[in-house]
C-alpha cells in the first residue's frame, strides 16, 4: 500500500445517525438491498431531536423501518450520541469501522480503523462493497509525559491543531503511540480521535492496550479485547508532543484552527457555556464540571448548559450527585444527544460568546448566523461559567480559592441496553414496509455529465469553506434532511441568500459552476452538501485542493471535481465569467490533466483531477447509485486491510 494509491478495506461495522442516516436508508432502498451484509450496523438518533413540528419524527418513524427491514440496530432517540455510544457497546479493537459522521473516527480510541465518509459508502458498506479510499500517509505522534492539573485531552488535539491546522492531517492517519499513552484513558483517546477530523486527517489510531482493556471491562465486554500494540514502527512522518508542557488551550472564532493560549484571551466576556457533545462524551468530563461549580452558582451573566452524552452517563452522573451539583449551580440539563453541536436548540445570542466543549465553530453551525463560539475543555468552559469570562482553570485557585478536584469515578459503567433495539430475524424483517412521511422525499435521479459544459461561475469562495456554509446546520433546516428538494433552497445562503434562486433559474439551461479555494468542503460528512447543489444545476467545482469526504460526494453524485495545476489562476477567475470543459468523455477517463477556457476573458487555464476509473465512471454516470444498483448483492471485492 503507496500513499496516493487507491486500495480497498473491508467494512466490518457501520455507524448512521440521522442527519444523514435517512439518505443511507433511500439508497439501501434505491440499491434494492435484501439485508446488512455487515458484522455491526447501527442507526442512531441523536442529532434531529427537536420536534418542533411533525419531519423529525417522520424521520425517526421511517429510520426505525428501515432498520427493520435491512437488518439494523436501532438506537432510540435520546439514548445517546453515536460516537460514544457505540464505542461503550460495539467497539472492537482490530475491526474496521465506517460511518455518515465525520466524527465516526473517535472509534479509533479503541485501536479500531474508523473512518468518516458520506452516506453512499456506508449505504455500499452495508451492501457488501468494500470501502475505496485513496491510501493515507501514516503520521506517528508520540506521546512524552503526564497532564499537569486543569489540563485534558481537548487540550491535546487543541495544540494539534494550534500546531497544524485545519489541513494538516489532509490525506494522512495518525497514530498515536508513546509512554504518554500510560495516562491516557480510552475515554480520553476518544476526545483526541474525535477531533482529528477538524486536522482533515483520514483517521486517528490508538493502540489497543491496558487502557482499552480497562474500558471494555467497565462495560462488562473485557471478551471483545485483543490487544494491538504497534512496536517499533516506521512512520511516514513523525512528530511528538510532551504532555507535561501543555497549558489550557482554547479555539477563537471561528475555526477550530485558530487556537490561543486561554491566558491570552483571559478576561473576555462571555455569555453562553455549552458542555458535552461528542468531543467531550465521557463521564469524567461532566463529572469535572460537576466537581468545579459544586457548591457554588454561575455567574448571572451567563447561560450555563448541558447535554449529557447518553442516558448511561446521565445515569452515573445521577448516582454520583454529580447532577445535583450542576442543576445547583444554574445549570440547565438538555436531552441527551448533539443537540447544540448541530445548531438544534442552545443557539447563543448575537454579538455574544459562547464557549463550548464541541468539535466546531464554522459561521453560523450554532444556529445563530453572527456567532462567535470559541471550543476549549471542561475545565475551561466551567470556569467561564463560574466567572463569566474567559478564565483560566489554573488561576482559579486565587480567583475563587478552588484547588483542582479529585474525581471518585465508579469501577463499572451503568449498562442499559433496552433502547438499542436488535435486528429482527430474516423472515420477518421481509414482511416490513418502509414508514414514509410526507417530508421524505425520493432520491434525485441525476442525469449524465455532459460532455460539454458551458456554464457561469455563479460563485467565487475563498479558503477552508466548510459543508456547514454549503448546506447549513441548524432547526431550520436539518428537519429537511430527507427532502431533498426543499433542502435545497438552504443551500448557500450562508455565502448567498439568494444563491437557490440564481441556481434554479439556470438549472435546466447552461447549469452552472463554483469555484473555491484551498480546503473546499473541509467539516461535516454530509453529502447533502454534494446533492443540494447538484439539484441545483452544479456541474463542477474548481478549486485549489479538496477535503477528503466532500471530494468523495462530489464524485458519488456525478460532480466533477477539478484543481488548478496554477493556484494563482484562481485569481484570474471572477463570478459571472462563462467557463468552458469539453471533451469530457474523451479526457477524463484517460489523462486526468485538462483544460478549462474562461470565455469571458479569453484565457484557458490547466487543472487536473484526481478520480480513480471507478471514480470517473461513476461521475460520466451522474452519480454512483445507477452502477451500485446492478450489483446490490455483489460480494466483496478485496478484503484485506
Amino acid at each position: 500500500m503507496k500513499p496516493g494509491e487507491e486500495i480497498a478495506i473491508r467494512v466490518d461495522q457501520t455507524l448512521t445517525q440521522d442527519a444523514t442516516g435517512t439518505l443511507v436508508m433511500q439508497e439501501l432502498e434505491a440499491l434494492d438491498l435484501d439485508r446488512a451484509k455487515t458484522e455491526v450496523s447501527v442507526q442512531y438518533v441523536d442529532h434531529n431531536l427537536l420536534q418542533a413540528d411533525e419531519k423529525n419524527a417522520e424521520d425517526h418513524a421511517f429510520l426505525r423501518s428501515a432498520c427493520r427491514r435491512y437488518g439494523l440496530w436501532f438506537s432510540k432517540a435520546g439514548n445517546g450520541v453515536s460516537h460514544p455510544t457505540h464505542m461503550k457497546h460495539f467497539g472492537k479493537p482490530g475491526k474496521t469501522l465506517i460511518g455518515s459522521d465525520s466524527h465516526t473516527c473517535a472509534g479509533g480510541s479503541l485501536g479500531m480503523l474508523a473512518i468518516g465518509v458520506g452516506g453512499l459508502e456506508v449505504a455500499s458498506g452495508i451492501a457488501g462493497e468494500p470501502l475505496y479510499l485513496r491510501m493515507p500517509e501514516i503520521w506517528g505522534m508520540r506521546l512524552e509525559g503526564e497532564l499537569p492539573p486543569w489540563v485534558s485531552a481537548k487540550d491535546v488535539i487543541l495544540e494539534m491543531l494550534r500546531r497544524h491546522g485545519v489541513k494538516g492531517g489532509l490525506q494522512r492517519i495518525i497514530e498515536y503511540h508513546g509512554p504518554g499513552l500510560a495516562h491516557l484513558t480510552a475515554m480520553d483517546r476518544h476526545v483526541i480521535a474525535n477531533m482529528g477530523a477538524e486536522l482533515g486527517a483520514t483517521t486517528s489510531v490508538f493502540p489497543a492496550d491496558d487502557a482499552v482493556r480497562v474500558f471494555l471491562r467497565e462495560q462488562d465486554r473485557e471478551d471483545d479485547f485483543t490487544e494491538l500494540v504497534a512496536e517499533d514502527a516506521d512512520y511516514d512522518i513523525s512528530d511528538e508532543i510532551d504532555l507535561a508542557s501543555l497549558e489550557p488551550l482554547i479555539a477563537k472564532p471561528s475555526s477550530p484552527g485558530n487556537v490561543v493560549p486561554v491566558r491570552e484571551v483571559a478576561g473576555t466576556p462571555v455569555s453562553q457555556v455549552v458542555i458535552g457533545s461528542s468531543a467531550n462524551p465521557g463521564l469524567r468530563d461532566f463529572a469535572m464540571a460537576a466537581a468545579m461549580v459544586s457548591g457554588r452558582q454561575s455567574s448571572d451573566a451567563v447561560s450555563f448548559d448541558v447535554n449529557p452524552s447518553s442516558r448511561e452517563i446521565f445515569a452515573d452522573l445521577t448516582k454520583m450527585g454529580a447532577t445535583l451539583d450542576l442543576i445547583s449551580a444554574g445549570a440547565r440539563l438538555h436531552q441527551t444527544g448533539c443537540m447544540g453541536c448541530i445548531g438544534m436548540g442552545q443557539a447563543p445570542a448575537s454579538g455574544t460568546n459562547s464557549l463550548r466543549t464541541f468539535p466546531r465553530n464554522f459561521p453560523g453551525r450554532s444556529g445563530t448566523k453572527e456567532d462567535s463560539v470559541w471550543l476549549c475543555s471542561p475545565e475551561t468552559a466551567a470556569s467561564a461559567a463560574l466567572t463569566g469570562e474567559i478564565t483560566d482553570p489554573r488561576d482559579l485557585a486565587d480567583k475563587l480559592e478552588l484547588e483542582y478536584p479529585s474525581l471518585d469515578l465508579p469501577e463499572r459503567a451503568t449498562i442499559n441496553l433496552d433502547m438499542l433495539v436488535a435486528p429482527l430475524e430474516p423472515d420477518e424483517a421481509q414482511r416490513e414496509e418502509l414508514v414514509k412521511g410526507p417530508n421524505i422525499s425520493a432520491l434525485p435521479d441525476f442525469p449524465p455529465l455532459p460532455d460539454r459544459i458551458e456554464a457561469p461561475v455563479l460563485l467565487k469562495l475563498g479558503d477552508d469553506i466548510s459543508t456547514d456554509e454549503i448546506s447549513p446546520a441548524g432547526a431550520r433546516a436539518l428537519p429537511f434532511r430527507s427532502n431533498i428538494p426543499k433542502l435545497s433552497d438552504f443551500t448557500f445562503t450562508q455565502v448567498r441568500e439568494n444563491y437557490p434562486q440564481q441556481a434554479a433559474e439556470i438549472k435546466d439551461t447552461t447549469g452552472h459552476i463554483v469555484v473555491a479555494g484551498d480546503n473546499y468542503g473541509q467539516g461535516s460528512s454530509r453529502e447533502h452538501a454534494a446533492i443540494t447543489p447538484r439539484y441545483l444545476g452544479l456541474h463542477a467545482v474548481v478549486a485549489k485542493s479538496f477535503a477528503r469526504i466532500h471530494w468523495q460526494n462530489l464524485a458519488n453524485f456525478g460532480v466533477l471535481a477539478l484543481e488548478f495545476d496554477e493556484p494563482g489562476d484562481y485569481d484570474r477567475i471572477d463570478e459571472g465569467d462563462t467557463l468552458v470543459l469539453d471533451r469530457l468523455r474523451d479526457l477524463l477517463p484517460g489523462d486526468r490533466h485538462a483544460q478549462i477556457h474562461n470565455a469571458t476573458k479569453d484565457e484557458t487555464y490547466e487543472l487536473h483531477h484526481r478520480l480513480s476509473e471507478r471514480q470517473v465512471e461513476a461521475v460520466l454516470a451522474g452519480g454512483r447509485i445507477p452502477l451500485l444498483a446492478r450489483r446490490p448483492d455483489a460480494d466483496q471485492e478485496k478484503v484485506d486491510v
